[in-house]
Parts: structure tokens; C-alpha cells; sequence
């Protein structure tokens, strides 16, 4: 009996944190107005309006360079760059393609990687409305020193307040939270881990993977 009542309270648990995190995705959009950043990363997706969306924040000035996380290595730059009319002139000079993500741990590790290399200490996050709490978390993991600014472009299917009524909204919404709560787990994991910086200067260093 007890353990049933355990497993009860779990799923209550799991369930109420499901409704907050569908609450948390549906306050991201219409996405405010920014500040302005060092720069701009989006995050590649089933849909051009991530790139579309990055690309007009760099016209109006939003930062200095975008990266283009996760393209698929067999697009090529003109045909992305096909997808947002008009802004040639910013992609020949100011948009960079990152082709090494396969998934949001990949992104957050080439977003982290182009940040530094850049000097940037802030960035603007462009990726879909219930996928930012994920990418947020991922990042910050990957680059807690850098600060991020979400910009989320909104899906219209999960506008609904009923979004757990339809089996597609409610599917994808539960598959990301469950995405989320393990990065959660990553990230709080890879928080308690000693600083390999703090290691001993005479210790051997490890060869690069």
C-alpha cells in the first residue's frame, strides 16, 4: 500500500511539473522585444522560421553575428540563405553555419565553441517555443558564463490552452518534457563535478578527443 502511494505522489509530481513546463513553453511567445547582445544562435528545426527569425534580429542591429547551429552538412549555404529573402549582403558578412550538431547537446556545444572563440559574453537564443527551456538549459551547461536571451518563434498547435486534449500537442509536448527533465539531470550532474581547470599544473594533460 505504501508503495503504491509513492508511485501516486510521483505521478502527481510528474504531472503537475508537465502542466508548468506547457505553462513556462506558451509564456515564451509572442517572443519581447530584445536587448541588444553580442550575438545571435539559432537553433536548426523542422522549420526555416528559426533562421528566418534569427536573420531579421540581425537586420535590426540585435547583434553582431549569427550562428546557424546544426545545418545538415548537405545544404548548402546558398540554399539556406534562399530561405530569407533579402539578406544577402548580412550572410555573405555576418552569418556563420555551424554543420557539427546532431541534437540540442551538440548545439549547445558548438554554440558554446563559436561564443568563445569569438570573445562574445552574451547571445540571443532563437529555437521554437518548447524546445527554449531545453536549449537554455543545455547551453548554460555548455557556457555558464555567457548570458542568453530566448527569443522563442511560436507554435501555433501548442497555442491552445487545451494542448493536452489533441493526442499530437500533447504527445510532443510530453516527449520534450521529458527531454527537459534530462537535461535537467545533466546539467545538475555536470554541476557537481570538480573543475578539470583546477587540476594540478604538472598533472599530464589528456589528449584532445
Amino acid at each position: 500500500m505504501k508503495f503504491l502511494t509513492f508511485i501516486a505522489i510521483l505521478v502527481l509530481i510528474w504531472t503537475i511539473g508537465l502542466f508548468a513546463f506547457a505553462d513556462r513553453v506558451r509564456g515564451f511567445t509572442p517572443a519581447p522585444e530584445p536587448a541588444r547582445a553580442d550575438a545571435i544562435v539559432a537553433l536548426t528545426g523542422p522549420s526555416a522560421e528559426r533562421v528566418n527569425a534569427a536573420i531579421r534580429l540581425l537586420e535590426q542591429d540585435k547583434g553582431r553575428r549569427v550562428l546557424i547551429s546544426g545545418v545538415n552538412r548537405e545544404v548548402r549555404r546558398q540554399e539556406l540563405r534562399a530561405l530569407t529573402p533579402g539578406s544577402n549582403r548580412l550572410f555573405n558578412c555576418c552569418v556563420d553555419l555551424g554543420f557539427e550538431a546532431e541534437d540540442t547537446v551538440g548545439n549547445a556545444q558548438e554554440i558554446a565553441a563559436w561564443a568563445d572563440a569569438k570573445g562574445y559574453d552574451s547571445l540571443i537564443v532563437v529555437t521554437s517555443d518548447y524546445h527554449m527551456p531545453r536549449a537554455l538549459t543545455e547551453i548554460r551547461a555548455a557556457a555558464p558564463g555567457v548570458e542568453l536571451t530566448p527569443y522563442a518563434v511560436e507554435t501555433p498547435s501548442l497555442d491552445n490552452s487545451r494542448w493536452w486534449k489533441a493526442a499530437v500537442t500533447a504527445r510532443r509536448m510530453t516527449l520534450e518534457y521529458m527531454k527537459y527533465l534530462a537535461a535537467l539531470a545533466r546539467a545538475t550532474v555536470g554541476a557537481g563535478r570538480p573543475d578539470t581547470a583546477e587540476a594540478p599544473a604538472n598533472a599530464p594533460a589528456e589528449e584532445a578527443a
